[in-house]
């Protein structure tokens, strides 16, 4: 497959090759396009207040009892 991708884009190296693949990978599944609702959501959720928290373990037993 290497040799594939070496040959498709006429690169000199099987490293260069490697680093293309990854390249492509990158932008197709670890930095999809934000659906526009997910963004509005992530806005509102920016805008709210925020909280300040001393202890996790005590305000989530507290989450848990309400």
């Amino acid at each position: 497959m290497i040799n594939i991708i070496k040959a498709k884009y006429g690169l000199k190296t099987k490293s260069d090759a490697i680093n293309r693949l990854a390249k492509e990978y990158e932008e197709l599944v670890l930095e999809p396009e934000l659906r526009p609702e997910y963004v509005e959501r992530l806005k509102r959720i920016r805008k709210e207040g925020k909280i300040r928290i001393k202890n996790i373990d005590s305000y989530f037993e507290k989450m848990q009892k309400s």
